[in-house]
């Protein structure tokens, strides 16, 4: 394309764009001022989003209104407007956003977390909530778990005494368990897919023009960033693809006794006894949504766990000292689980400050009002659930990690308490949450069970690091660096 027609193009798009901002709707809720074209996308800048969006509400207001480039944007930042959303206008807030990187990566968001709302996904949230991540099924798998965290336990006993990466051990540890789950074995090319599956991430939250420009999409091909995400979303369907062909050769010769969510899918695709058919790229769609919410949100909560206890060591003694006491033998039980009330304080106070800070976007189907304010239909809605975890209407010393806050408290992360929302809430709560929360109980409680912990050189609680990065998810700035020491229990 010459340039001449580059720029041409690009002029009249940002004309439109002009004309689409100062066309902004009657009594919308209160917002920073815009600038004309890029309206309030200069006023992201300068820090990791939620973190900003918290500063804007705090002045603003916790009903905001940003319009980024084309894009209509209402922020949401306390648990009261945050259940408007999700409760009272939940089947109105129920879609999600079209994207070109979603639409490339997640297969014509013919997954479950990015399908648009209507009779598919209601069809594939039962299968989820039902055949694939049902209690019983959640289950059935424990054993995986609890052999993959054995593996991990024997990885940090050989380096008993040196510095090593958590994230490393987690994210291999929670990605075999996840994998297993899903494909039935741990993944042959594990750190291809790990790898992609992080890109995928990248892609789907950073910063891109064309999101907030939907009329300037052939930026992304001048760019280079479609041929990107096209480049990787290959690599991604060869490996699953390959995952899908020797599930289907082991079903035609017999199976195995023990299912794994492909046996299942295959299972009820082959059935056809569903109101929509669904195709291969449907089960690769699912298969990615489960390899990436699982492995993501899980090893970061760890993480951040770890990090927390390792800045605050009164709080790291009381929780070793619960588990040591609970715990019998050299092994870890389900029930010894349940029993260890600090330990799940530990991880609802990691959840309140660390766990996902935005949920995954909705948008509007139809016109609506929420808190007296007009939100036209089409207007993006991100829930900074980071704000709503440190809502200082909701919470006491809302910054602190003090796990015991919730020691006489009813509020859960099941999506009924709007004050605590890791995993979202109304119809498009995340399934996985029964999943998740076991791998990361049952890792947690063996890290502290088996190992005492230092900071590596020397370092000071005081001194450690606690910035977040910028570019994925909400992980640390600087991977957590510590020293286990076997201990005999």
């Amino acid at each position: 394309m010459e340039p001449f027609t580059i720029i041409s193009l690009i002029f009249i798009t940002v004309c439109w764009a002009l004309f689409l901002t100062l066309k902004t709707p009657k009594n919308l809720p209160p917002g920073p001022p815009r600038l004309p074209i890029i309206g309030n996308i200069h006023q992201l800048k300068g820090g990791v989003p939620h973190r900003v969006l918290r500063t804007l509400a705090r002045k603003y207001g916790p009903i905001m209104y940003l319009q980024l480039g084309q894009i209509r944007t209402v922020v949401i930042s306390s648990p009261r407007l945050a259940q408007e959303i999700l409760k009272t206008n939940d089947v109105v807030f129920a879609d999600r956003p079209t994207t070109i990187a979603s639409q490339i990566l997640f297969y014509k968001a013919q997954d479950i977390a990015w399908a648009p709302y209507g009779s598919y996904w209601r069809q594939m949230r039962k299968i989820c909530t039902l055949e694939l991540l049902s209690a019983k099924r959640v289950r059935s798998y424990s054993f995986i778990r609890d052999e993959e965290i054995r593996n991990m336990r024997t990885r940090l006993e050989s380096s008993t005494g040196k510095a090593v990466v958590l994230r490393d051990v987690v994210v291999q540890m929670v990605n075999d368990v996840i994998c297993r789950a899903t494909v039935g074995d741990v993944c042959k090319d594990r750190s291809t897919l790990i790898d992609v599956l992080f890109d995928i991430m990248r892609a789907v939250i950073a910063f891109n023009m064309a999101s907030y420009y939907p009329s300037l999409g052939f930026v992304n091909v001048v760019s280079g960033k479609k041929a990107k995400w096209l480049k990787r979303q290959k690599q991604l369907d060869v490996i699953l693809e390959d995952i899908l062909e020797e599930h289907r050769r082991n079903r035609s010769n017999g199976g195995n006794d023990q299912e794994d969510l492909v046996d299942v899918l295959l299972r009820i695709k082959e059935n056809c006894d569903l109101d929509q058919p669904i195709t291969n790229d449907n089960v690769k769609g699912i298969i990615l949504d489960m390899l990436i919410g699982g492995t993501s949100t899980s090893s970061m909560t760890l993480e951040w766990a770890m990090a927390e206890l390792m800045k605050n060591p009164k709080i790291m003694k009381k929780v070793q000292a619960e588990v040591r006491r609970i715990a019998s033998g050299n092994t870890i039980a389900e029930t010894d689980i349940q029993n260890m009330h600090y330990l799940k304080m530990v991880i609802k106070e990691t959840f309140r400050l660390h766990g996902p800070p935005l949920l995954v976007p909705r948008v509007s189907r139809e016109d609506c009002v929420v808190d007296g304010y007009n939100i036209p239909v089409k207007t993006r809605i991100i829930i900074n659930s980071w704000a709503c975890g440190t809502d200082p209407d909701s919470w006491e010393n809302a910054d602190s990690f003090i796990p015991e806050r919730f020691e006489n408290s009813s509020i859960t992360y099941l999506g009924s308490d709007y004050e605590l929302l890791p995993f979202g809430g109304g119809r498009r709560i995340c399934p996985g949450i029964a999943f998740g929360v076991g791998i990361i109980e049952n890792a947690l409680a063996n890290l502290l069970f088996h190992f005492d912990w230092e900071l590596s050189n020397g370092l000071k609680p005081e001194e450690l690091d606690m910035t977040e990065a910028t570019v994925l998810s909400n992980l640390p700035k600087h991977p957590l660096e510590v020293v286990p020491i076997t201990v005999s229990c």
